[in-house]
């Protein structure tokens, strides 16, 4: 009989080599546009930051537009976190009130950190040229996030715990108070970040509106 053969281990399946290739690509390619912009890097320095063949990275991406979408829908879906752990509707209004004001305190921070206002300024950079890729941060950033606000307000309100109104009305003035024109001018670098009280405070000032 023969003796089994040994599986392969994580490290040498193909999918997971792929993953681990794809992950190495991002963050190197993601490292270089924060560094000299996106315009300035070639693909052939993203495949030698990222220690890959030029074959390897064109094998996972078509084009130097792609890795950037995949490096804008990476961060934009780790922001949406607190909103998509939120799936239960609280059980009173003060536990809603404490849900709520976590989530605005929770997506300011996320929002607020220097990686994250690169990716909004990188979009924009590229939104003559590459527009899918603004709807890509939309569609995975400020969309996903308002359907989710929705879809835990329509909980809410189902049990009578805040005001009556269109639950996607409320969760668009929910984002209004919380932002007003912070990231604009955070982009424009015309302010500094806020403090943790000014974010704390947003956050309940937007919270308040729903009750």
């Amino acid at each position: 009989m023969k003796p089994k053969t040994a599986e392969k281990s994580d490290s040498t399946h193909p999918k997971r080599q792929n993953e681990s290739t794809r992950e190495r690509v991002l963050e190197a390619a993601f490292t270089l546009f924060c560094e000299h912009g996106f315009s300035d890097v070639s693909m052939l320095e993203i495949a030698t930051r990222a220690q890959v063949s030029k074959r390897d990275l064109y094998a996972l991406f078509r084009n130097k537009q792609a890795v950037l979408a995949d490096c804008i829908k990476e961060r934009a879906q780790r922001l949406r976190g607190p909103l998509d752990e939120a799936d239960q509707a609280p059980k009173n209004r003060e536990a809603l009130a404490a849900t709520l004001v976590e989530i605005g305190v929770s997506i300011l921070k996320g929002v607020c950190q220097p990686e994250v206002l690169t990716v909004y300024r990188l979009t924009i950079a590229e939104s003559d040229r590459a527009p899918e890729i603004a709807r890509l941060l939309d569609r995975n950033g400020r969309e996903a996030s308002h359907k989710a606000l929705t879809k835990l307000l329509t909980k809410a309100q189902a049990k009578n715990l805040i005001v009556a109104g269109k639950p996607a009305d409320l969760a668009t003035r929910y984002f209004a108070i919380l932002w007003d024109d912070l990231l604009i001018r955070l982009l424009m670098r015309l302010r500094e970040p806020p403090t943790d009280d000014e974010i704390r405070e947003r956050a309940h000032s937007a919270t308040e509106t729903l009750f």
